[in-house]
C-alpha cells in the first residue's frame, strides 16, 4: 500500500473515531469530524488506485520491450 494512501486511512479511521466520541459527548462538532472522515477516506482511495495503475502502466511498457 502506497505510504501516502496509509497516512489517509489512518487519519480517517481517528477522524471516524473522534465522530463517535464527538457526537456520544453530545456535541455537533462531530459533522466537522465526518466531513474529514469523508475527505480522507476519498484521499486514500485516490492514492491506492493511482499506485495501482502506475504499476499496471509500468507492466505494461515492460512487457513491450524487447529482451535482449
Amino acid at each position: 500500500m502506497p505510504r501516502l494512501a496509509l497516512y489517509a486511512l489512518i487519519v480517517c479511521v481517528l477522524a471516524v473515531a473522534a465522530a463517535v466520541v464527538s457526537f456520544a459527548n453530545g456535541s455537533f462538532l462531530g459533522i466537522v469530524w465526518v466531513l474529514l472522515a469523508g475527505l480522507t477516506s476519498n484521499m486514500c482511495w485516490y492514492y491506492f488506485r493511482k499506485a495501482r495503475m502506475d504499476a499496471a502502466a509500468a507492466a505494461t511498457a515492460d512487457a513491450g520491450r524487447p529482451q535482449g
